[in-house]
C-alpha cells in the first residue's frame, strides 16, 4: 500500500463524521470517498492518467475529491489559483501542462486539452516512476515564479492519523503549501475543515462565529486588515483558540495589537517553504517573534546568519531553476535569522535586503514603523539603485486619505521617522498608489507593487 492509498484508507475509519463545511452544509468523510470514486471513474474514461493536469477553482468539496482522484491515477497536479492571463501562460509553459480541469455549476467536469508534449527533463524523469506529483509555484513576490515539483507519496508520508484536531478554517488556498498542509492534516486526523471563497475580514469573523472555528491559519497581511477593519468586535469569537500566522514576516506592532485584541487566544508563528513543506514550530510566547524550528523530519542549521533546512519530504526539484540542494541535501532558505539559544527570529529574505552605503536594511523593519502612521493604509518598501550610496530606500504607500499628495506624504514620513529610524533607513522617495499591495494569497507582493509605478 502506497502513502496515497494509506491516506485515503483513513476516510473509511471516519465514515459519517463531518469532514468539510461549506455554505452551512456538512460533508462527511464517506461522501468524499464516494466522490473520489466517481471522479476517478470519469478521469479514467477520459484517459486522464499519468499526465500533467491543472485544475481551477477555490476550495470546494468537489475540488477536494477531484484532487485525490487525480493523485490516485498518478497524475501530476497543478493547482491554479487566481492568476492573470500573462501569469497563466507562464505557469502553463513551466509546468508543461497537458490538461486544464474545472467543475461547472452542474458539477460536470470541463476539460481543456492543450495537447502539450512534456519536454522538461525533470518532469520526464519523474513521470517514468509510479508516483503522483504536485507542482506548486512561488508567489513571484520578488521576481519570476519558480515551479516546484513534489512527490505526492513523499508529501503524504508525514500525515498519520491519531493526532488532535481543532475546527479549522481553510484560509490559505490549494496552490499554497500552507493550504495543502491544513487540508491534509485535518483530513488525515478526522478533523472538520471550514471552506470559503470569501476571505474578507467581515466574512471570516462571521464564519468563526457560525462554524465554531477554533484554529485560524492566516497571513500577517490578513491579520493587519482584520485589525484595521475592527470586524472582530461585531461577532462572538469565543470559540477561537489559536491564530497561526506565516507566509511572511510578522510586523511587531501587528503582533502586539493582536495580543491585545484577542487576549484569550494563543498566537502561534508557523514557518514553511513551498520547497520543503511546513515545519513544526513553537513560539516563545504569543507576543514574541522568537520561535523554535525543526523536529520530526526536519533538521535546521545556520550558516552566515542564513537558515538552512534538510528534510526527506522536500520537493524533487525546481522546473525552471538550478537544482537547489547541496551535496548533503541541505537547502538554503534565503532567510536571514537571529538566534537566542534554541530560538530563531526571522528578519527577512536576503534577496529583499537593501544595501545603503554598505549598511544592511530590511524592508520589513521600515514597513513596521510606517504602517503605524494614521495617514498610511498599506506600505511596501524596496531599494532603488543610486550612484552615490549604491541604493536608496523607496516607499510605495496606499494612503488612508486619497487627497494627500506625494510631496506632503514624503514630508510626513520623514518627520515621523526622524526619531524612530537611522537616517539611512528613512525613505528618500515616496510614491502613492491606491491599489492593494497583496495578492490572492494575502501575501505582500513586492514585484507587483513595483510594477504599479
Amino acid at each position: 500500500m502506497n502513502n496515497i492509498q494509506r491516506f485515503l484508507s483513513y476516510f473509511a475509519d471516519y465514515d459519517h463524521k463531518t469532514a468539510l463545511i461549506l455554505n452551512n452544509r456538512n460533508y462527511s468523510y464517506n461522501w468524499i470517498l464516494e466522490r473520489i470514486e466517481y471522479w476517478s471513474y470519469i478521469l479514467s474514461e477520459e484517459g486522464i492518467e499519468k499526465s500533467v493536469v491543472g485544475f481551477q477553482g477555490d476550495y470546494s468539496p468537489e475540488i477536494i475529491a477531484l484532487f485525490f482522484a487525480l493523485t490516485r491515477l498518478k497524475n501530476i497536479l497543478v493547482p491554479l489559483g487566481v492568476i492573470n492571463q500573462q501569469e497563466q501562460k507562464r505557469y502553463f509553459d513551466i509546468a508543461n501542462l497537458r490538461y486544464i480541469l474545472s467543475i461547472d455549476k452542474q458539477e460536470k467536469l470541463v476539460i481543456q486539452d492543450l495537447k502539450t508534449i512534456v519536454d522538461n527533463t525533470t518532469l520526464s524523469q519523474f513521470m517514468r516512476g509510479e508516483s503522483a506529483g504536485i507542482i506548486l509555484f512561488s508567489s513571484g513576490s520578488t521576481g519570476t515564479p519558480k515551479g516546484m515539483l513534489h512527490d505526492c507519496d513523499k508529501l503524504l508520508s508525514k500525515y498519520n492519523h491519531g493526532k488532535k484536531t481543532l475546527n479549522t478554517l481553510a484560509f490559505l488556498s490549494l496552490d499554497h503549501i500552507g493550504g495543502i498542509n491544513t487540508l491534509l492534516y485535518q483530513l488525515s486526523n478526522g478533523g472538520i475543515t471550514v471552506l470559503t471563497d470569501d476571505r474578507r475580514p467581515e466574512n471570516i469573523c462571521q464564519l468563526i462565529e457560525s462554524c465554531h472555528i477554533e484554529l485560524l491559519p492566516v497571513s500577517p497581511t490578513f491579520l493587519n486588515l482584520l485589525l484595521m477593519s475592527e470586524s472582530y468586535k461585531n461577532y462572538d469569537l469565543s470559540y477561537l483558540k489559536i491564530i497561526s500566522y506565516g507566509t511572511e514576516v510578522m510586523p511587531e506592532n501587528t503582533l502586539l495589537a493582536l495580543a491585545k485584541a484577542f487576549p484569550g487566544v494563543s498566537l502561534k508563528q508557523t514557518y514553511g517553504l513551498s520547497e520543503l513543506g511546513i515545519l513544526p514550530t513553537k513560539s516563545e510566547s504569543s507576543q514574541s517573534k522568537w520561535v523554535k524550528l525543526g523536529g520530526e523530519d526536519y533538521q535546521v542549521k545556520i550558516v552566515d546568519n542564513i537558515l538552512w533546512i534538510k528534510t526527506n519530504s522536500a520537493m524533487v526539484s525546481y522546473l525552471n531553476a538550478p537544482y537547489p540542494y547541496d551535496d548533503q541535501g541541505w537547502l538554503n532558505t534565503g532567510d536571514v535569522v537571529e538566534t537566542k539559544g534554541d530560538y530563531f527570529k526571522i528578519l527577512g529574505r536576503e534577496s529583499e535586503m537593501i544595501i545603503v552605503g554598505g549598511l544592511k536594511v530590511f524592508p520589513q523593519e521600515i514597513e513596521n514603523i510606517l504602517i503605524q502612521m494614521p495617514e498610511i493604509d498599506q506600505v511596501t518598501v524596496f531599494g532603488e539603485a543610486n550612484a552615490i550610496t549604491g541604493n536608496i530606500v523607496v516607499a510605495v504607500v496606499k494612503p488612508t486619505d486619497l487627497s494627500i499628495d506625494e510631496r506632503k506624504m514624503r514630508q510626513l514620513i520623514q518627520s515621523y521617522c526622524q526619531e524612530k529610524l537611522q537616517s539611512y533607513k528613512i525613505p528618500v522617495k515616496v510614491y502613492l498608489h491606491s491599489n492593494q499591495h497583496h495578492n490572492h494569497r494575502y501575501k505582500k507582493n513586492r514585484s507587483q507593487v513595483k510594477e504599479m509605478l
